[in-house]
């Protein structure tokens, strides 16, 4: 597998990142909403063009760093999906105002101020929704209402819209509980939309959307934009769900048995410096590529160990090699300088993880 290539590394299946590009695109322009995703899953400017050329409007970016860099390769619709704070990060906004469009999400009047100052035209910015994540944004209805009134009033500012996460859909036991998280995500932007309206403020994006609840929430009537990141490349927690399977999962880290202490353990030379300890523990947080007989049993820094089941102790002796799927492929990316691509086998081109480390 991969011989050329010196383990642990990032393989990207290049024909897999295809199919799940177009899929979302299709979603999307099926249920008449814009497809906006989020580039913090890949960091990589060619994958962002790929998505762009696919049909996405423009992408979502975590960090300024990301954004200025997807700017530099020359995209040029971005919003940025997260609160600016700070003079420093200020100042940047404001020169990254003139090569792109930007908008910002947040959910404080103080950062609103901030944005206020940097002059020129208003800065376009969505308030950020609590739909059940609890991690940023006021809850849905009149606490949302209220502060979308008390941010619009702010100079320099103009509020187009209501955006949100719901992570909370990554815990989801059932397909028909990731439907129901789904639709109330949208639902409830939607109805807080509406008070807005009745306030006096018409709000015109209503930008909802992760993986796993993309596919449900872009069919809610009022959605305008759904922001997935993580379907690019899939994961283990995506198959978990039921939004994925092992043939869509495109980004996988090459790895070698480098050691068979007991019949039943298996250890590989990726630790967490590879795959993070994301998701560590729970079952098969961490797969093994056509392996189903292998069970991911705990990550140290540079080491994965594994058992085998009964019947398979004689399978991957040492040098075997590898691909392992990751718990949570956007922090696994984050990890690595470099991606090999590969298609039918073969290792066609590199790709340079050009957003690693762009945390600010």
């Amino acid at each position: 597998m991969y011989p050329e290539i010196d383990t642990p590394a990032l393989v990207i299946d290049l024909a897999a990142v295809r199919a799940n590009v177009t899929e979302m695109a299709k979603v999307a322009a099926r249920n008449g909403v814009r497809l906006r995703p989020h580039v913090k899953t890949h960091k990589m400017p060619e994958l962002a063009r790929m998505q762009l050329e696919a049909g996405a409007t423009g992408i979502t970016c975590a960090k300024l760093g990301e954004a200025e860099i997807m700017a530099g390769a020359g995209i040029d619709d971005i919003l940025l999906a997260f609160p600016i704070w700070g003079e420093p990060k200020l100042r940047r906004l404001a020169a990254l105002r003139e090569r792109a469009r930007v908008r910002v999400s947040l959910d404080s009047p103080e950062v609103a101020a901030g944005l206020g100052r940097l002059g020129g035209p208003p800065v376009e910015v969505l308030v950020e929704v609590d739909t059940g994540q609890h991690r940023l944004g006021r809850p849905p209805g009149r606490p949302t209402a209220d502060l979308v009134a008390e941010i619009a009033a702010i100079p320099g500012v103009e509020v187009v819209g209501l955006l949100t996460l719901a992570g909370h859909a990554y815990h989801s036991r059932t397909p028909e509980e990731l439907a129901e998280t789904s639709r109330r995500e949208g639902a409830d932007l939607v109805a807080t939309a509406e008070l807005c309206a009745r306030d006096g403020i018409e709000l015109h994006e209503i930008s909802v959307g992760s993986t796993p609840t993309a596919r449900h929430v872009a069919g809610v009537a009022g959605v305008t934009e759904i922001r997935p990141g993580t379907y690019i490349f899939n994961d283990a927690s995506m198959m978990r769900l039921g939004v994925a399977t092992e043939a869509t999962t495109a980004a996988r880290v090459l790895a070698t048995v480098i050691a068979r202490p007991t019949p039943e353990r298996v250890v590989f030379d990726a630790g967490t410096k590879c795959l993070t300890s994301d998701g560590s523990g729970s079952p098969d947080w961490i797969r093994v590529a056509g392996v189903p007989y292998a069970h991911m049993e705990f990550l140290n820094e540079e080491h994965a160990v594994a058992h085998l089941e009964p019947g398979h102790h004689g399978e991957l002796p040492v040098g075997t090699r590898a691909a392992l799927i990751p718990s949570h492929a956007c922090s696994v990316v984050n990890l690595f300088d470099l991606a090999h691509g590969v298609e039918d086998g073969q290792v066609i081109t590199e790709l340079r993880v050009a957003a690693r480390g762009a945390v600010r």
